[in-house]
């Protein structure tokens, strides 16, 4: 199964709210040791963009991921 989207992590901005966490219908985010948002299999994302549109601090960013063309 291809990736279909990737998720970015802006550690710098995120302070741990766990608001993205406590929104995501598939609970792939969680808070990790540092206290800043982390992913748990980023395979499992759905793209509903909840986590990129909850998040306050704007700490949290998702992408579809770039097809990768065989030459």
């Amino acid at each position: 199964m291809k990736k279909k989207f990737t998720i970015e992590i802006f550690k710098e901005s995120c302070k741990g709210c766990e608001i993205c966490v406590k929104f995501c219908p598939v609970d792939i985010l969680y808070i990790g040791e540092d206290r800043k948002v982390a992913v748990t299999d980023e395979d499992k994302c759905v793209g509903c963009l909840i986590c990129e549109y909850r998040c306050p601090d704007f700490a949290i960013a998702v992408h579809p991921a770039e097809e990768t063309v065989k030459v």
